[in-house]
């Protein structure tokens, strides 16, 4: 037992007597939940039972992490800046805590094409193997195992303290790396959305978020690639994010999943059938009734903006299209004005009482229409003695002498 602390003690101080080098800018990450184990039997019984975490040593700990990292006695790595060498423009993770891949200032060499210069920054990382994945898992873990006890444990030695922030760090540098080495993953399943609301560099950002989330959940002891179990992180990320942003109106998942599905069945079935389905066939194929499908399709049908332009040089734009129902129509104006004009004339040809008792009764020139006791009382005369001047002038108007001069305007 004696011979066994004096191995690990003698390890601890040859580690931190190495000369330190300069080290990658670290960044911060967030806890993992269930997946918090040192490969030590002492760091697993410490994380799976809380009441025993003192049972694991800073030389557990620092061990673990130094076998990890392969730092030999007369290493020139100093175990506080002991980092990753990462490619010249690589993706980093900044100290603050959004966890998000954010590019590096130190990059040269930019063109316009913003997604040509993300895929040569993330093409100078070097794809990782199987172990390596592991290694960096470990790694990984080993990071935030010594976080929780940093966190827990107020009474360390500063030597222990600082033994622990530098297995912190490299967890932190660990997790950076895993991350950069698969973001080619990412884009490679973005692609496959292009086209259905999204801008490509948006999916992309998407599919990192997932990735970061599949980093904090991979577990290695379950013996799949990392590549396997990110997939699906990306893909749920990049799904969830065009359900809520790719439309104009958004619709929850769960609607968009069953618009998803009747599309592929719709399509599915104008292959076999060599046209359009009926919403009964659709209805059939889906177990839903038909007056549901006809409600779904509904619900996919995408807005289009009146301002989208057309044609090849888009002079013109969507909207310069749709018919303006309200609007007047210039040779309907012209004949409302004649006809107007005609009928003033025939007005003109009766009884001023009589012309003015109609052009009040009819609201004729000032669009007002009035009720035969407020004509009468214009006029001061019975509502009754209105209404017998309105009958006699209608009589004289329907006359052929003066109807036939506006009969052409109705029949047109």
């Amino acid at each position: 037992m004696s011979k066994a602390k004096a191995k690990e003690s003698s390890t601890e101080d040859a580690v931190k007597a190495a000369p330190k080098k300069a080290s990658v800018k670290p960044a911060k990450a967030a806890p993992k939940k269930n997946s918090v184990a040192p490969v030590k039997a002492a760091a697993k019984k410490s994380i799976s039972k809380p009441k025993a975490k003192k049972e694991a040593s800073v030389e557990d700990i620092v061990s673990e992490a130094t076998s990890a990292v392969d730092l030999s006695l007369d290493s020139d790595l100093d175990p506080v800046t002991a980092a990753i060498e990462l490619p010249k423009g690589a993706l980093v993770i900044n100290d603050d805590e959004d966890d998000i891949p954010v590019q590096n200032l130190a990059i040269t060499g930019a063109t316009a094409d913003p997604v040509k210069d993300y895929l040569k920054q993330i093409g100078k990382v070097a794809l990782l193997n199987a172990e390596l994945e592991v290694e960096l898992a470990k790694r990984i873990e080993a990071g935030l195992f010594a976080e929780d006890k940093l966190a827990t444990e107020s009474k360390l030695a500063p030597a222990d303290r600082r033994d622990l922030n530098w297995v912190v760090k490299d967890g932190k540098r660990s997790k950076s790396h895993l991350l950069e080495a698969n973001l080619r993953l990412v884009v490679s399943l973005a692609k496959r959305y292009t086209g259905r609301g999204m801008q490509f560099l948006d999916l992309i950002q998407e599919g990192n978020l997932g990735l970061i989330r599949a980093v904090e959940k991979f577990d290695y002891t379950k013996g799949f690639k990392f590549s396997t179990y990110a997939t699906w992180w990306i893909r749920q990320a990049i799904t969830r994010a065009m359900a809520d942003q790719a439309r104009t109106i958004r619709i929850p998942v769960h609607m968009v999943e069953v618009i998803n599905k009747l599309a592929r069945v719709q399509r599915q079935l104008l292959q076999d059938l060599g046209r359009e389905p009926t919403p009964d066939e659709l209805a059939a194929e889906l177990d839903m009734t038909p007056e549901k499908v006809v409600e779904v399709q509904k619900y996919g049908r995408e807005p289009i903006s009146l301002s989208t332009p057309l044609g090849e040089d888009g002079d013109s734009e969507f909207g310069d299209l749709i018919e303006d129902t309200e609007a007047v129509v210039p040779a309907d104006a012209v004949g409302f004005t004649m006809l107007q004009q005609e009928l003033e004339r025939v007005l003109d040809s009766l009884h001023p009482r009589e012309a003015g008792v109609i052009r009040s009764r009819f609201g004729l020139g000032d669009g007002v229409q009035m009720t035969l006791d407020q004509i009468g009382e214009k006029f001061g005369v019975t509502r009754e003695r209105i209404r017998q001047i309105e009958s006699k002038t209608m009589s004289k108007l329907r006359h052929p002498s003066r109807s036939q001069l506006l009969r052409d305007y109705l029949d047109g």
